[in-house]
């Protein structure tokens, strides 16, 4: 916010408060000398809070079907590709898809990709998903996820990951305590890894409300576990603003943009809308502003994933994906940042 200093130097009461400004005041009688043998600095503006924007891998994926109803969901881009695309508009994070993942490690080691990571400015590293995680021992489904957590956590630990996104995609019925044990020991086991653990909470998952989201970290207590909170999943669940608004700090550690429909077209489902129909943020119907407005309140203050998945980015570019990512996201997470230090 600049000031007008002539208006600074008629107003007695800002002369009075010069001193808390770090500005020297002038009675009139020496405002000439004083003019002559120094020059008056400005007041510094005050640093507005600093945005980095992480690029999700659907965002980026190109023609990729998420439903894997067609062909594989490893990004037909490669991962070079992708990173220097990234970094050349300005994101500092990058999400990989776990098959991704495995599909780039069959050409390139983990100090390979870390090296262009590096190389590129991107410094927030997104892994994703792991199913199952919740299931009590000893099933097939949680030993076969169990195998993969090995997997993702060495990849992790390897890259220096900033973190795991966990969930669930089929309103899988779990008891409460149960999910809250294997959350506490997948964030251990992350822990081990240099890693957090961040369950996305969303309307298909086996906790599909915020309010139970919440419970299950305060809970299960970990230092590295949280929320990552996405925009359209908040929509979809009906989660009112203020209740996240409300949310302690440290249970929301990631926050993912993307805008859509609020409600669901007639004759479309909510799987067909999510993989889709998403829109770039403040491209849609949702209320943007609102929603940035209840995470400032959390005292948010990490990377905002950009997470659009849309059928029709899948004809594009990787280039244009990144420009148009960066542009919309960027416009969308500012919105957080208080007036004043916008201003400035």
């Amino acid at each position: 916010m600049s000031i007008d200093r002539r208006k600074f130097i008629r107003d007695s009461s800002l002369i009075l408060s010069a001193g808390a400004l770090g500005i020297t005041a002038c009675s009139e009688s020496q405002e000439d000398s004083a003019r002559e043998s120094a020059t008056v600095p400005e007041p510094e503006a005050a640093a507005a809070p600093k945005v980095e924007l992480l690029a999700s891998y659907w965002t980026l994926a190109g023609d990729v079907d998420p439903t894997g109803a067609v062909g594989p969901d490893f990004s037909p881009f490669t991962f070079r590709e992708r990173v220097e695309a990234i970094s050349r508009v300005g994101f500092k994070g990058m999400g990989i898809w776990h098959t991704d993942l495995y599909h780039t490690l069959q050409t390139m080691n983990p100090a390979d990709m870390k090296r262009i990571l590096d190389d590129n400015g991107i410094r927030h590293l997104e892994l994703e998903f792991l199913f199952d995680w919740f299931l009590p021992n000893g099933t097939a489904k949680k030993t076969k996820s169990d195998e993969e957590k090995a997997k993702l956590l060495s990849a992790a630990e390897a890259l220096g990951a900033r973190h795991l996104k966990v969930g669930d995609f089929f309103n899988t019925p779990v008891a409460m305590d149960q999910v809250v044990q294997e959350f506490a020991a997948l964030c251990k086991d992350a822990a081990n890894a240099g890693t957090n653990i961040l369950f996305e909470v969303m309307p298909f998952a086996m906790i599909a409300n915020l309010a139970d989201a919440l419970t299950m970290c305060e809970l299960a207590d970990a230092d590295n576990g949280g929320l990552m909170i996405d925009t359209w999943h908040i929509v979809k669940m009906r989660s009112p603003y203020a209740e996240l608004a409300a949310a302690k700090k440290r249970f929301i550690l990631g926050v993912e943009l993307n805008d859509g429909y609020i409600n669901t077209p007639e004759g479309m489902d909510l799987l067909t809308e999510t993989t889709q129909h998403r829109a770039f943020p403040g491209e849609g119907e949702f209320d943007m502003p609102g929603f940035m407005a209840a995470v400032a309140a959390t005292g948010y203050d990490r990377p905002y994933g950009v997470e659009v998945i849309r059928a029709e980015n899948r004809r594009r570019s990787v280039d244009e994906l990144a420009e148009h990512a960066y542009r919309t996201g960027m416009a969308t997470a500012t919105l957080a940042i208080p007036a004043k230090a916008a201003d400035s």
